[in-house]
């Protein structure tokens, strides 16, 4: 055989590009391993569904077993707005409604012409600093897939500052359209169009193809699920769930209303249609969460195969609530109900090394938690400096068992959209254990107001509050949450920041 002698400048050339040391090589595969080698910053996954109560999560045996069980399950996490839009500003932005400025889903809202949807979000320059901008200057690839902000697709294709990654969909779960990278692309009827499984796919290939790159990689992933029309996969239409009725709470259908606002007290009992509504949507609703159960198994699947899970954390939680009935309520969220704000919320940290502490503990945690603490939480994993405008607090050393001392109560507000409007205060005096003291102080505007001891009355059915001996305390907290900042405001004496106020005296 003939010996090949190579020329060296040759051989040199090959060892560059075996190296992936050549110029112009900014994301190639050697990074890659070098930084896994190195343990790069953590992927962080974030999962958020539209309208899912904290009890829909009964339904969903994937989700549970992959991340329920493998992770901190929070039984107090609570959105301070019960409403899409401003709820998913707070997330971007880590602030609470009144210092995001989006306090409903339309900026055509009678109520709220300049503070609502994604027009306000921009009008107040919340595009230009968020969590998606702070993650991508340090680095981190950006992708989201589904549901923007209220009012986005309406008016505009331009992706958001921050974003590397651009997937945005509204509309229905079939014959919709898509903000793909700035191109609208339509899906049509098909079961392959079916929109969780569309936003399934496209979070797949951004995982495999960012793990790929070496990169550390933020995922927000908001399917329209289980949001009316509540519209199943094919697969999954009069199947596991068929004929499930709706959860009959003690509030369902509430006999006694005299204690509640009169919005409340003018509602009838509900009628066998109206149950049979409530049933026949609830069903709907379940058979349509499927679809993100699937998209869950989907997502931890892709990490496995991509090497990345033993770096990566998996958040799941929903925007807010909805009722079935509680109150004689047939549908809708956005009031300060339990079935409004408290949310469910899983975390599933990195697979720790054998031998390692995990970097999240397994089990229950009472510590409570709000949707202001999803920016700080990502930037304080991420090892990103939190902006200084946020309302909320990392939930690491929740998650760690670092923890020591912790917030006592959060605030609730909504805009008079459908309702005069409100602020009040979620309390829970102790967050170690499940015989915690929690309760409820509710303001509304106009003059009706609402306490609940939720220890002994956890469905709301007593509304303790009474003119002559009012809850002093809750009162005064009440007035510094609903006006709280990020820095104390020498012009306003009485404004505190919420960390503090949420603290308490």
């Amino acid at each position: 055989m003939k010996k090949i002698v190579l020329p060296l400048a040759f051989v040199a050339l090959v060892v560059l590009l075996l190296s992936g040391s050549y110029p112009g090589s900014t994301d190639d595969m050697s990074k890659a391993q070098a930084q896994t080698s190195t343990a790069p910053h953590p992927n962080i996954i974030f999962i958020l569904t539209d309208d899912m109560r904290k009890d829909d999560l009964n339904y969903m045996p994937k989700t549970k077993a992959l991340l329920q069980n493998k992770g901190m399950t929070f039984e107090n996490a609570f959105v301070s707005h019960a409403l899409c839009c401003p709820a998913r500003a707070t997330i971007m932005r880590g602030q609470y409604a009144h210092n995001t400025g989006v306090l409903s889903n339309s900026a055509t809202d009678s109520s709220s012409t300049t503070s609502g949807g994604w027009q306000a979000y921009k009008a107040n320059g919340n595009e230009a600093d968020n969590v998606a901008t702070r993650l991508d200057a340090a680095g981190y690839r950006t992708g989201l897939f589904g549901k923007y902000l209220n009012g986005y697709m309406d008016s505009t294709t331009d992706i958001p500052n921050g974003w590397d990654r651009w997937f945005a969909t509204q509309g229905a779960y079939f014959n919709y359209d898509a903000n793909d990278q700035g191109t609208i692309t339509h899906f049509g009827t098909t079961a392959s169009d079916y929109q969780t499984d569309v936003l399934s796919k496209k979070t797949k290939t951004f995982i495999s193809y960012s793990a790929s790159l070496g990169k550390p990689f933020f995922a927000y992933v908001a399917p329209k699920a289980p949001h009316e029309p509540a519209t199943p996969a094919p697969r999954y239409v009069h199947t596991i769930y068929d004929g499930v009725k709706a959860p009959r709470l003690p509030s369902f259908n509430e006999a006694d209303v005299s204690d509640k606002p009169p919005w409340i007290r003018q509602l009838p009992r509900l009628s066998d249609a109206a149950k049979a509504a409530i049933d026949n949507r609830h069903e709907k609703r379940v058979e349509t969460l499927q679809g993100v159960d699937d998209l869950v198994e989907g997502v931890v699947n892709s990490l496995n195969n991509a090497g990345v899970m033993n770096n990566t954390y998996v958040f799941f939680t929903s925007d807010n609530g909805w009722h079935h009935g509680e109150h004689r309520i047939p549908n809708g969220k956005w009031r300060p109900y339990e079935e409004d704000i408290h949310m469910p919320l899983l975390v599933r940290g990195p697979d720790p090394a054998a031998g390692s502490a995990p970097e999240v503990q397994q089990g229950s945690t009472y510590r409570l938690a709000v949707n202001t603490d999803y920016l700080p939480t990502f930037t304080n994993l991420a090892g990103v400096q939190t902006p200084p405008y946020v309302d909320g607090r990392s939930l690491k050393p929740v998650l760690d068992g670092s923890v020591t001392t912790w917030r006592n109560a959060i605030l609730l507000e909504a805009a008079a959209d459908h309702s005069p409007a409100y602020a009040g205060i979620r309390t829970v005096n102790s967050s170690t254990t499940s015989t915690t003291s929690k309760g409820k102080y509710v303001e509304y505007e106009g003059g009706e107001r609402e306490l609940y001891d939720l220890n002994a009355d956890p469905y709301e059915l007593t509304d303790k509050y009474n003119a002559n001996t009012p809850p002093a305390g809750l009162v005064s907290r009440v007035q510094a949450l609903k006006s709280c900042g990020t820095i104390p405001d020498p012009d306003q004496p009485t404004k505190v920041t919420c960390q503090a106020a949420e603290d308490g005296p």
